[in-house]
């Protein structure tokens, strides 16, 4: 039987805990067996999970013989890594184990060095800052789970079910994988990534800029056929200056402010109204539908109407 050990530490997120609880424990075998043997474990007897207080069954040395340990996220991702849980996984991991983290559990993950070299991602609102902690790695923000063989990272919260789902494939099929997800209700792959979650807000802009009023006249005109002389003009600069302006104030340039304002409304349209994809491309400014596609699922990380379905 293979035998997964989910570590607790300190600050537990309660959701990255019992996922895989959930899912592995009730996971079945087309002979009705069971495949998976669940372990809590934690290094010390008692672990502070926020709205309770968890006293886990077994400690670190239930990680020697475990064939997977999952890592669920923390809460405080300020808190050292105690060090017996960093040689602990280095121990694992040399020994072949399977690791897998569930949203900021990449921190913990990360804290070991074994992420270093290798892809990796976590939620979205963690990702910039585990990208600045941990430069060796290269942090992508936008997909659901990262599966690099014997170490795998997922996103935030309902993530944490696509990466186990995605083992349990790994393990035994997709049958198997597919009447787990059942159980749990959740599609065995879900279009898209994680980018479809993130809230493209633009880049901050200093109050009493010289470019408020242009980035406010550009919101309120998406939907016409602007160029950069049409901005530049407005702000009354040349292009040149108008791009070192925005590149200093805003960290990007105006004609990406601009498909970033578009995009945004057209989320909001998909969310809020009837309009026809097609239609809703016209209403922001681009000229074609295609175009619009393209442009869409490059930022947002899936199709139109998908993302209709999801968020509507």
């Amino acid at each position: 039987m293979h035998t997964v050990a989910v570590l607790a530490l300190d600050k537990v997120i309660p959701f990255d805990l019992s996922t895989p609880i959930e899912v592995f424990s009730r996971t079945r075998l087309p002979d009705g067996r069971l495949p998976y043997r669940v372990r809590i474990c934690g290094p010390t007897s008692t672990v502070d999970a926020g709205a309770f207080t968890l006293q886990p069954p077994w400690g670190l040395d239930a990680l020697d013989d475990a064939d997977t340990i999952i890592l669920p996220g923390c809460s405080d991702l300020t808190t050292p890594v105690p060090g017996e849980v960093v040689d602990a996984l280095r121990l694992a991991a040399a020994k072949g184990t399977r690791i897998a983290s569930i949203c900021s559990g990449a921190f913990i993950l990360a804290a070991t060095g074994l992420l270093d070299g290798l892809r990796a991602t976590t939620h979205w609102v963690a990702a910039g800052l585990l990208a600045d902690s941990y430069p060796a790695i290269d942090v992508d923000p936008d997909v659901l789970y990262v599966d690099n063989g014997h170490l795998l990272t997922s996103a935030g919260a309902a993530a944490g079910l696509d990466l186990c789902l995605h083992l349990i494939r790994r393990d035994h099929g997709s049958a198997v994988a597919a009447d787990a997800a059942r159980l749990s209700v959740m599609p065995l792959e879900r279009e898209g990534g994680q980018a479809q979650f993130i809230v493209h807000d633009q880049p901050p802009t200093p109050r009493g800029s010289i470019l408020e009023p242009v980035l406010r006249w550009i919101e309120e005109n998406t939907a016409k056929d602007l160029t950069l002389d049409d901005i530049a003009a407005y702000a009354g600069m040349s292009t040149r200056t108008l791009n070192r302006r925005f590149r200093e104030q805003t960290g990007t340039t105006p004609l990406q402010w601009l498909l970033r304002s578009r995009i945004r409304q057209a989320q909001y349209l998909l969310e809020a109204t009837d309009h026809a994809v097609d239609r809703i491309a016209g209403q922001v400014g681009f000229g074609s539908p295609t175009a619009f596609r393209d442009r869409f699922k490059r930022i947002v990380g899936t199709s139109p109407q998908t993302y209709r379905g999801a968020f509507r």
